[in-house]
C-alpha cells in the first residue's frame, strides 16, 4: 500500500510540476544574473541578499513538526535557498532527533506506549514533569513512538501516522541549507550526554549551514571545531525575563551587550517582540532600534515566533503577510531571517510582497474585488470610515445595503435590525420587539426610529468569530465611524471615481422589502430607485451599477435600466445548478452571489472537491461572486495554510470565480496587485502563489482519521428560483391589510413559505472552504524513499 501512495504521489507530482513554475527550483549563485521576469530587489539585511526563509520543523504549521511530510513540504514550497530548523534533542544513546519540546508528550505519542516512564528533571531551574528523549534509546523511539501536532488549531488527522525523524533522516531529505538548534546543552551535560560530541560528528555535511543556541558556553565549546566559512553560529535569545545559563544574566542584559555576542557569534536569533514590541491592548509600539545596532557591530538578525494561526496584532488586519513584511521591508532596516511554521507564506511574502508597494497592474481576466459593507474588518461596517478605507484599500465595487428609517431616509446598514452594527438596544430598549415576520428574536428596526435618532446611534464593529473562538477585529476602532445616507454613499462614489457600486436589497428571511411595503408603509424599491436617478447613475455606464437581491421580484423592478446589472443572492447551499434553475435565473439576473461551499467540497475541514455551481453558471453567461472572504485563520480550510492570499489565489485561479466579496478589500487588492499571480511559466516569476487543488491534502489522510461523509447539499431547484411578486404599499395610518396578489401567486408564495424537510428553501447556512497547495504530494515521496 505505501508503494502504491509513492507511485501515485509521484504521478500527480509530475503532473502539478507541469502545470505551473517549480517554486523550488534552484536559486541563482552569488553572481549570477536572475531570472528574466524576476525583479531586482536591493535588501536592507547585512548582506544585501533577500531574507532567508527558516521553517521551524519544516511545514510545522500543516504536519506534525520534523516529519518527513512537514520537511518534503517546506522543500517544494519555500524559496531557493531556505533553511530547515531542528530543535535537537539526544535519547539515551546519543542519536540525535528534531523536536523543540523538551517533554516528548507534547509532540509524540510516548505515553502510550511508555505509560509509566515519567520522571521530573530539573531543567535551566525549573522543576518539569514528563517524557525525556534521554531516558529511552533510539530504537525505543523510532521503533515505536509517532508525532502529534500539538496546536489544537492545526490538523489532529496526521497524528500517529508519521515517526520521529532523526538529524540523519532530515539531512537526508536534502534541505537546501540546514540550521541546527541546540537548546538544551546544560541540562544535557548534567545528564553526561554531550551535545558538542554530537554535533562535532554532523557539522561534516555540507549543507549544516547554521548552529544556534541559547546558551553562550556551549556557542564558544563548539567554535573551534566548526568551519566558520561554512557555518555560523548564531545566539538565540529567549524570553528577555530568562536567564542564560552560562552567565546567569537575563537576556534582557544580554542584548545590550551585541559586541560580547559578537565574539562569540555571526548572528542573532531573538523573539520578533524584540524587534517590534507589542502593548498589553495587543498593538504594535515603536520598533527598536536591534537590528540596525547589530548590523553595526556585523551581526545578522534573523525574527523567530511568526505563525499564521495565531491572533497576530491588530495592526495586521489578520493578514500574515503584512506581519512578514513589518520586519523585511522597512525603509531603514531588514532582518536576514524569519523563523516560521508556516514557510510558503514567509517565502510569498517576500518573493511577491516586499518592495511591491505600487503594486503592478492588475493582470486581466482576474476577479472584482467587492466589498461587504465597505472595510468591515477595519472599521464598523457602512459606515463612512469603512467606506473611505475600502476605496484606499482599491476595492472595485464598494456596497450599500439599504434599510430606511421611519421617516423615509434610506441610509447603509447590512441588517434591518439595528441591534446588530449598532448600539440600539441600549438607547432605544423600549422599541424593543418580536416581529415573526423578520425574525425569531427581539429586535429594534430600523423603521421603528426616525433618521435623527438612527445617527444618534453608535455603529460597533461586528466580530465574526469572536463569541466562539475568542478572536475579535480591531477594538480601537470598534465604535467609531458614522452610517450614512444612500444619497451621500452614492455622492461618495462618484466623487471618488469607484469601478462600481453595489446597491443591496435583501432581507432577513427574504421579506424586509414586502414587510416595509405592506405593513410599515414604505418602498425600498422605489427609494433605490429615485436615489440612483438622482445621482444619474441611470444615464451613464462609466460606472458599473450593481443591483442585489435575493428576491427575483425585487430585481425585477430594476429591468428597465439596461446599465444595471442584477445580481441574485443565492443564499442556501447549493452543490448543483440544474440547467432548469440556471434558466430561471437568467430571466432575472446576470450574476449571482453563492456561498463559498456551494463552490467547494468540505470532508473535515479540508477541500475534498469542488461543485460544478461556477461552471453551469458560467455556461450560461451568468457571472458568479462568492461570498464572502475574511481574513481570520479560523475561517480558512486547512488546505490554504491559514493563509487568506492563498484562499484568494484559490478563488481567481482554480475555481475562477468572477468577483469575491470580501471584508478585508486590501487583502484581495495585495494578491490582485503582486507580480506572482501569472500561471503562464513563460512569465518566469520567481515564486507563483499556487491555487489549492481539490482533494490534494486530504487524500494524504488516512481514511480512519475522518469523520462520517456528510450528505451532499441539495441541488438548486427551479421552483426555489421565483419569488412573488411584491406586495403594494399601503400608506401608514392605513390598518386594513393589503391588496390580495392573484391565485397563481398565491399559490406559489403558499407553496415557498411552508418547505417540506430536507428541500431546498432559501436558508442563511453558509460554511467556509478552501482546497490544497499544489505541492502537497511532494512532502510524501521523499518521506517514504527515506523509508
Amino acid at each position: 500500500m505505501i508503494r502504491c501512495l509513492l507511485f501515485i504521489s509521484l504521478l500527480i507530482h509530475a503532473t502539478l510540476a507541469a502545470k505551473a513554475p517549480n517554486a523550488a527550483a534552484e536559486a541563482p549563485n552569488a553572481g549570477q544574473k536572475a531570472p528574466a521576469g524576476s525583479p531586482t530587489k536591493k535588501w536592507l539585511t547585512l548582506n544585501g541578499q533577500q531574507p532567508l526563509v527558516i521553517a521551524r520543523g519544516g511545514f510545522s504549521g500543516l504536519f506534525p513538526e520534523s516529519s518527513t511530510y512537514a520537511i518534503d513540504m517546506a522543500k517544494s514550497q519555500s524559496l531557493p535557498g531556505y533553511a530547515f530548523f531542528c530543535n535537537l534533542q539526544l535519547t539515551k544513546d546519543s542519536v540525535g532527533i528534531c523536536l523543540s519540546n523538551i517533554l516528548l508528550d507534547n509532540t509524540t505519542t510516548i505515553s502510550m506506549f511508555y505509560p509509566k516512564d515519567q520522571k521530573t528533571y530539573n531543567v535551566n531551574g525549573k522543576d518539569i514533569r514528563g517524557w525525556f528523549a534521554l531516558d529511552f534509546t533510539a530504537d525505543q523511539l523510532l521503533n515505536n513512538v509517532s508525532l502529534t501536532q500539538n496546536i489544537f488549531s492545526r490538523p489532529s488527522h496526521f497524528d500517529g501516522t508519521l515517526p520521529i525523524a532523526t538529524v540523519e533522516d532530515a539531512l537526508g531529505i536534502k534541505p537546501d541549507k540546514f540550521w541546527l538548534n541546540v537548546p538544551y546543552d546544560t541540562f544535557y551535560s548534567q545528564h553526561k550526554i554531550s551535545m558538542a560530541s554530537f554535533v562535532e560528528k554532523v557539522i561534516r555535511f555540507p549543507s549544516m549551514n547554521y548552529i544556534s543556541s541559547p546558551e553562550i558556553g556551549f556557542l564558544k565549546t563548539v567554535s573551534a571545531k566548526v568551519n566558520k566559512g561554512r557555518t555560523k553560529l548564531i545566539f538565540q535569545f529567549l524570553d528577555p525575563e530568562e536567564t542564560e545559563p552560562t552567565t546567569k544574566q537575563k537576556y534582557s542584559a544580554l542584548v545590550k551587550d551585541l559586541g560580547m555576542i559578537k565574539s562569540v557569534a555571526a548572528g542573532i536569533l531573538v523573539p520578533k517582540e524584540y524587534i517590534w514590541p507589542v502593548n498589553k491592548n495587543n498593538y504594535l509600539e515603536a520598533a527598536t532600534t536591534l537590528v540596525t545596532e547589530a548590523h553595526k557591530q556585523g551581526l545578522e538578525v534573523h525574527a523567530s515566533g511568526f505563525a499564521n494561526d495565531i491572533v497576530l496584532p491588530y495592526n495586521y488586519s489578520f493578514d500574515p503577510t503584512a506581519e512578514y513584511l513589518q520586519f523585511v521591508d522597512q525603509p531603514n532596516f531588514s532582518v536576514d531571517g524569519v523563523l516560521t511554521d508556516f514557510p510558503p507564506t514567509a517565502s510569498e511574502t517576500i518573493a511577491c510582497f516586499a518592495q511591491n508597494n505600487n503594486g503592478t497592474k492588475p493582470k486581466k481576466g482576474l476577479p472584482l474585488i467587492i466589498t461587504r459593507n465597505g472595510a468591515s474588518g477595519t472599521y464598523p461596517g457602512s459606515t463612512d470610515l469603512a467606506y473611505k478605507q475600502a476605496v484606499d484599500d482599491g476595492a472595485d465595487i464598494i456596497d450599500c445595503s439599504v434599510q430606511l428609517s421611519n421617516d423615509g431616509v434610506a441610509f447603509c446598514l447590512d441588517t434591518i435590525d439595528l441591534n446588530s452594527g449598532t448600539n440600539a438596544l441600549s438607547q432605544f430598549m423600549t422599541k424593543s420587539e418580536t416581529i415573526p415576520e423578520l425574525q425569531a428574536e427581539a429586535g429594534v428596526f430600523s423603521f421603528q426610529l426616525s433618521w435623527d435618532e438612527i445617527q444618534s446611534l453608535k455603529p460597533q464593529i461586528q466580530s465574526p468569530y469572536g463569541t466562539k473562538e475568542k478572536v475579535y477585529r480591531n477594538p480601537a476602532n470598534k465604535d467609531v465611524g458614522k452610517l450614512v445616507t444612500l444619497s451621500d454613499f452614492l455622492e461618495f462614489s462618484k466623487t471618488k471615481a469607484v469601478t462600481g457600486i453595489l446597491i443591496n436589497i435583501e432581507a432577513r428571511l427574504l421579506i424586509n422589502a414586502a414587510y416595509l411595503a405592506s405593513k410599515a408603509g414604505l418602498d425600498i424599491v422605489k427609494t433605490v430607485t429615485s436615489a440612483l436617478s438622482n445621482a444619474t447613475f441611470d444615464k451613464q455606464s462609466t460606472q458599473q451599477v450593481l443591483i442585489k437581491s435575493d428576491d427575483t421580484s425585487v430585481l425585477s423592478k430594476f429591468k428597465d435600466v439596461k446599465t444595471y446589472r442584477r445580481v441574485l443572492n443565492i443564499k442556501e447551499k447549493i452543490s448543483d445548478a440544474p440547467k432548469a434553475s440556471v434558466d430561471e435565473i437568467k430571466k432575472f439576473a446576470d450574476a449571482v452571489t453563492v456561498s463559498k461551499d456551494s463552490i467547494v467540497k468540505i470532508s473535515d475541514y479540508f477541500i475534498s472537491g469542488k461543485t460544478n455551481v461556477v461552471k453551469e453558471m458560467k455556461a450560461a453567461n451568468i457571472s458568479v461572486y462568492v461570498h464572502w472572504l475574511k481574513n481570520e485563520f479560523v475561517s480558512l480550510m486547512f488546505d490554504y495554510f491559514s493563509d487568506p492570499i492563498i484562499e484568494i489565489a484559490s478563488y481567481a485561479l482554480e475555481f475562477q470565480v468572477d468577483g469575491i466579496v470580501t471584508d478585508f478589500p486590501a487583502t484581495a487588492t495585495k494578491y490582485m496587485r503582486c507580480p506572482c499571480n501569472d500561471m503562464d511559466p513563460k512569465a518566469n516569476i520567481p515564486y507563483p502563489i499556487l491555487p489549492v487543488e481539490p482533494g490534494s491534502l486530504l487524500g494524504l489522510v488516512v481514511t480512519e482519521a475522518l469523520s462520517p461523509a456528510q450528505a451532499p447539499s441539495p441541488a438548486l431547484q427551479a421552483s426555489n428560483v421565483v419569488d412573488p411578486p411584491l406586495p403594494e404599499v399601503v400608506k401608514k395610518n392605513d390598518t386594513s391589510p393589503p391588496p390580495s396578489s392573484s391565485s397563481s401567486d398565491s399559490t406559489d408564495s403558499a407553496s415557498k413559505s411552508t418547505p417540506a424537510p430536507g428541500s431546498s428553501e432559501k436558508s442563511s447556512a453558509f460554511a467556509n472552504a478552501a482546497n490544497l497547495c499544489l505541492s502537497l504530494v511532494a512532502i510524501v515521496v521523499l518521506a517514504l524513499l527515506a523509508n
